[in-house]
């Protein structure tokens, strides 16, 4: 059974979590997106992500939250196919915690940002796989 939600718990909040993934994650450009990911024992989940449009981008609040709207459900439509499995069967015990920045210049239509999505997800599996035994916080 195909999981599309996105709940509470697959959000990254904690300022903590926020703080180690900053500091020792690992991070890669597909643009729009640059994404930083690392590993972290006892989640719960799979993975926990944090969306971020910039403010000095995009001064206005409502085309911020329509990028990080159109993010949130590309990301939640894809994250089974292309992220879970590889995670389930790679690192069963870890959890993956992720941050999705937009670095574009413009408002991108949703199509683009799904097909955009899909090739981070791909890439960041791919990356993944090359860390046999990644290294755990």
């Amino acid at each position: 059974m195909k999981q599309y939600t996105f709940k509470k718990e697959e959000r990254l909040c904690n300022k903590r979590l926020l703080g180690q993934l900053f500091q020792s994650g690992s991070f890669f450009m597909r643009y729009p997106f640059r994404v930083g990911y690392h590993f972290h024992e006892g989640l719960g989940v799979p993975a926990q992500v944090v969306i971020a449009v910039p403010k000095k981008r995009f001064k206005r609040a409502v085309d911020r939250n329509l990028l990080k709207r159109r993010i949130r459900e590309a990301y939640r439509l894809q994250k089974e196919e292309l992220l879970y499995q590889d995670l389930r069967q790679q690192h069963p015990d870890k959890g993956l915690l992720l941050s999705l920045q937009y670095i574009g210049k413009e408002i991108h239509d949703y199509a683009y940002i799904v097909s955009k999505m899909h090739d981070v997800l791909n890439q960041l599996t791919h990356e993944l796989r090359k860390i046999p035994d990644a290294k755990v916080d």
